[in-house]
């Protein structure tokens, strides 16, 4: 699967659970939605999936790409009821990096 670079660095770094590599794919000012909430900024985004992957080691394994609208479908497994679970992440990039993201079920 052909994946934009700052895609697979974001898959990377979740499947390293590097906080600090995951946020870094994110512009200064970046937004993420998950699970109705909204984190701004890098420094949010870091304590946001630090908090995450230290609660459910979850591993990404993606299943598509879709380019025209940047979503990428990955199967998210780890220490969660119901893992494993099929997640959307809408992505809207700008100049190489993630401006924000929208995880959905």
């Amino acid at each position: 699967m052909n994946l934009p670079d700052i895609v697979a660095e974001l898959v990377k770094a979740q499947n390293e659970f590097n906080s600090g590599a995951y946020a870094d794919c994110f512009t200064e000012n970046a937004e993420v939605f998950d699970e109705g909430k909204t984190y701004n900024g890098k420094t949010e985004i870091e304590n946001w999936i630090d908090k995450a992957n230290n609660e459910y080691w979850a591993k990404m394994k993606p299943l598509d790409y879709n380019g025209s609208q940047n979503i990428l479908s990955a199967e998210i497994s780890g220490t969660f009821p119901g893992s494993p679970i099929v997640l959307k992440y809408h992505f809207h990039l700008s100049d190489g990096q993630i401006k924000s993201l929208k995880i959905t079920s």
